[in-house]
């Protein structure tokens, strides 16, 4: 996961329009797509901003929300606007994020068009039953048919989510989903575990009682399953959900958060960070909007993190990965050789060219890791 070159900063763009709302989904999202000319009215005045902060990039991603909503002539100005105000590596990483059934043959021209080279579809299932309890709009067929298409218009670094764990879901049923995931070789594979958040649909029947998630046991399992079926077919498991048909394809834009690589956040409720300081945006397209219209930037908050904040951070997302972190992080901990060979006995963690990495069982204890090796 190492890279050769220093990393230059990426850059993420939320695009915060869905034309309806997942009942699992807590990211921030309007279902008003005639608000999306004001929205690329507020991008073009915030990019003016941080061109002196960040003056290159070497990664691009348009994330939401859902990017693929948007018409050839939208998303042809917001990438014209990002290109007038940045300048960004011959070989910059640029993904979009899509939904299956916004794709069309004439709409994967442009994104390659654009310079789209890395597409992240929003598959999330193959069985329409679960498709609909997740309440997407596309289904199993749909998604076929749009990685199909997705290969004929010549995408070469192909990714799919998919979501386990729903309720009543098998070891059967999801290991039929990997395989089906598999029949399109995609180069990237993100596998999330379903999670109630508190504010979703979702998430409110089942604080009523009205769904009864996975127990952790079966939660543990389905993990254990994803890691070794694709590790065995060939997939290097690089973060705790997410795998790579090989170190190439590995996604630059998400290392640079896991490594602490400074990067920018456009678009509102969209998040920063560069020198130990992070910033956010307004959760709100209005107060977004507004806040440009008046000539100031739409910022929600901000901290700058103490040493010691960033070092327990580094722990918690270098823990994530199979890069892990370097043994210095800690060495300064009381009692770290006798903490270190504890976990190592209980096959959590594994020492290797002086860093700490997790293993397959630690990465089911990631989050607990960093408090016992701080503690």
């Amino acid at each position: 996961m190492n890279n050769a070159r220093p990393a230059l900063p990426g850059l993420y763009i939320h695009v915060p329009f869905c034309q309806t709302k997942c009942p699992y989904c807590d990211f921030f999202s309007v279902t008003s797509p005639e608000l999306i000319s004001a929205y690329l009215k507020g991008l073009e005045k915030e990019a003016p901003f941080y061109g002196d902060l960040f003056p290159a990039f070497d990664s691009l991603y348009l994330g939401g929300g859902t990017p693929s909503l948007l018409d050839g002539a939208q998303l042809s100005t917001l990438v014209t606007s990002l290109r007038r105000h940045f300048d960004f590596a011959i070989d910059t990483e640029f993904t979009l994020e899509a939904n299956p059934d916004d794709l069309s043959p004439e709409k994967l021209a442009l994104y390659k068009d654009l310079g789209v080279n890395r597409l992240s579809v929003g598959v999330q299932s193959f069985d329409d039953q679960e498709l609909a309890f997740l309440g997407r709009r596309h289904t199993a067929r749909q998604a076929e048919q749009a990685l199909n298409w997705a290969r004929a218009a010549g995408f070469t670094n192909l990714g799919l989510d998919l979501i386990y764990g729903l309720p009543g879901q098998s070891a059967a049923g999801w290991r039929q989903n990997l395989k089906k995931a598999l029949e399109f070789s995609p180069e990237h594979l993100s596998c999330y575990q379903l999670t109630f958040e508190l504010g979703t649909p979702l998430g409110a029947r089942q604080a009523q009682g009205l769904i009864k998630p996975l127990g952790e046991e079966a939660q543990r399992r389905l993990f254990l399953l994803t890691s070794r079926f694709l590790e065995e077919r060939g997939y290097l498991h690089y973060e705790i959900a997410n795998f790579a048909r090989r170190k190439a394809c590995c996604s630059r834009h998400n290392r640079k958060y896991w490594q602490h690589t400074p990067y920018l956040g456009l678009g509102p409720g969209a998040h920063s960070f560069r020198d130990g300081r992070r910033w956010w945006n307004h959760r709100s397209l209005s107060r977004y909007c507004q806040a440009l219209a008046a000539g100031a930037l739409p910022l929600a908050g901000s901290e700058t993190l103490t040493p010691a904040q960033l070092r327990l951070e580094s722990l918690y997302l270098g823990l994530r990965t199979t890069n892990g972190v370097a043994l210095d992080l800690i060495r300064l901990q009381p009692h770290c050789q006798e903490i270190v060979s504890a976990l190592q006995a209980a096959g959590l963690v594994k020492v290797r060219q002086d860093r700490l990495l997790a293993t397959r069982q630690g990465f089911l204890m990631a989050d607990r890791l960093p408090v016992w090796l701080l503690a």
